[in-house]
């Protein structure tokens, strides 16, 4: 990347502005995809295939390649970073929605996630500012705002509850611990490592939950799993993966701030989804308060 930023004359900010959009743009279709697939496969089975297909596309490339394998000694730590963003997160999320949560609730209790790692960064040795305190808190409100006519109470039992809040901690651990405790790794040999620990953890317990689930395969699965493989779990994961390279942990988790706003936009040209006042109020909102918490230093993300 840095010999095609040369020859172009990009700066790093432009770079990283460019970066992070396009992750916002992919990342925002994981709940596209999740309704395209759930009412036909149990969610953590669809998972454990999402992982070994990532697995199957990334092992040519690190062979043929001729890319470095992290030391052994990193495994460890890498798989574990993997367990947290990959099977914590997505599996938390999916199984909650599965389990009937509102996808309203299940955005505004992920949406905590900035909050969340501005409060737990402090651990790592990462400061946050007032401005930055003020636009994490802005960016909340501009979640709750969006999702705002989703909302319901109906369907919320403690069971779906738990696996939405471990969610949360998930990517939130998950960023920070990737970010401060893992040495640099390639992109595609660490993300190799990370989805082989995530579908054998995935495997036993779908074995466990969903072993009497049925599948039922159609053009909505096999469209989301090609897309949820190549789109997200390749695609979206290595621009992830540069962002927490180049910026603090608290820069990068504010971008998902605008992950529902823009997958409001989607579901309303995709599914002709109603786009009340509320929620557009909630994308400027979000949209502002992302702009402030990156605002300062000048390089937008960076630490």
């Amino acid at each position: 990347m840095s010999s095609l930023q040369a020859r172009m004359g990009w700066s790093d900010r432009t770079v990283t502005l460019g970066i992070a959009g396009f992750f916002v743009l992919i990342w925002s279709t994981g709940f596209i995809i999740a309704r395209l697939s759930m009412p036909y496969a149990p969610p953590l089975s669809f998972l454990f295939f999402r992982y070994v297909g990532a697995c199957v596309v990334l092992l040519p490339l690190v062979v043929f390649q001729g890319v470095a394998w992290p030391k052994a000694e990193q495994w460890p730590k890498i798989g574990l970073a993997g367990l947290l963003l990959q099977a914590g997160y997505l599996g938390g999320v999916w199984v909650a929605i599965k389990l009937g949560l509102p996808a309203g609730i299940s955005a505004l209790v992920v949406g905590m996630q900035p909050l969340l790692t501005g409060i737990l960064s402090g651990w790592f040795g990462e400061a946050v500012s007032r401005r930055q305190w003020f636009g994490l808190l802005a960016g909340f409100v501009g979640v709750g705002v969006t999702v705002s006519s989703k909302w319901s109470v109906d369907g919320i039992h403690w069971h779906n509850l738990i696996w939405i809040v471990g969610a949360l901690f998930a990517i939130t651990l998950g960023t920070l611990y990737q970010k401060y405790k893992c040495k640099p790794f390639d992109t595609r040999s660490g993300a190799f490592v990370q989805y082989l620990a995530s579908a054998l953890f995935t495997l036993p317990l779908a074995f466990w939950l969903e072993r009497e689930a049925a599948w039922e395969i159609n053009s909505s699965v096999v469209i989301a799993y090609v897309w949820a493989v190549l789109g997200l779990s390749i695609g979206a994961i290595a621009l992830l993966f540069e962002l927490i390279r180049r910026g603090n942990a608290t820069r990068v988790s504010s971008l998902f701030y605008l992950t529902p706003p823009v997958t409001a936009l989607m579901a309303w040209a995709l599914f002709r989804e109603a786009l009340s006042l509320s929620a557009i109020a909630g994308m400027l909102i979000a949209v502002s308060a992302v702009a402030l918490v990156n605002s300062k230093p000048r390089q937008l993300l960076k630490g």
